[in-house]
């Protein structure tokens, strides 16, 4: 796959936080890649070097400073309906059920409230929530909580779902689960999916292919494929190739003098 013919191209894209050469951060810089529809991307990189501002530039929530962002042709200005995004923290609002967190797009989208109704059921059932539309989020654990945002995010049927570091706050065997569910979700929905992830292991697990960032300013070091059988159960992280792809991102980690 080229540039040229990607679902997603970002091209020649830079971003400076303040004014450039007069105290102004350049956090990103210069990046290129191109990513297939339907397929699960993994972003990994040491703190601080633009990983989140890389993802908020491709839902359209910063500008960009220089270059572009497009998808099926038609560049990233501003907020889209065809994208959905889950944060670090699942931001459910503790006052409403969770059926009605999972509905809140279609309020502020103003979609059929009947049909997004019966679509918030089925994502319901499909993030394995069945019996808990009508509880609070203080009722739900931490992992639940996490599927519940992801069914919101897509509730709209987004082209694309952007996930910033979605399980950073889940105890080890807990994100474990939810790596396999994430897994699950992605194949039966078929969306394209951008995840950001400080775990290398999340990283390989999850991926088809992984984008190594440098420290800041951020750039794109190298795209890894990652050519591992799927469904991947937890045994493969066992695996010879694993730890090969494992061992290659350590590397580039080591060299760069930025592990993480």
């Amino acid at each position: 796959m080229t540039i040229a013919d990607a679902f997603i191209r970002i091209e020649h894209l830079s971003k400076t936080f303040g004014a450039p050469g007069a105290g102004g951060m350049l956090a990103l810089d210069d990046i290129n890649c191109a990513i297939a529809e339907g397929s699960f991307v993994s972003v990994v990189g040491p703190s601080g070097c633009g990983k989140s501002t890389l993802l908020r530039l491709m839902a359209g929530l910063l500008d960009a400073s220089h270059g572009t962002v497009t998808m099926d042709g038609q560049p990233i200005r501003g907020t889209r309906r065809d994208v959905g995004v889950v944060f670090q923290s699942s931001i459910l609002l503790p006052w409403r059920s969770v059926l009605e967190n999972v509905m809140l797009p279609a309020e502020v989208l103003g979609l059929d409230m009947k049909a997004a109704r019966q679509r918030a059921l089925q994502l319901l059932h499909m993030v394995r929530l069945d019996g808990f539309e009508h509880k609070l989020p203080r009722q739900l654990s931490g992992g639940m909580q996490q599927r519940a945002s992801i069914a919101r995010a897509l509730l709209h049927d987004p082209r694309i779902l952007l996930m910033d570091e979605p399980f950073g706050a889940l105890d080890a065997m807990t994100r474990e689960q939810m790596n396999l569910e994430l897994q699950r979700i992605w194949r039966e929905s078929g969306k394209t999916v951008i995840l950001i992830t400080h775990s290398i292991s999340e990283a390989i697990f999850l991926g088809d292919v992984v984008f190594v960032m440098t420290p800041r300013p951020g750039s794109l070091e190298r795209v890894i494929p990652v050519d591992l059988p799927r469904p991947r159960g937890m045994d493969t992280m066992a695996t010879p190739g694993f730890a090969a792809i494992s061992h290659e991102i350590r590397e580039l980690f080591n060299h760069a003098g930025s592990f993480d």
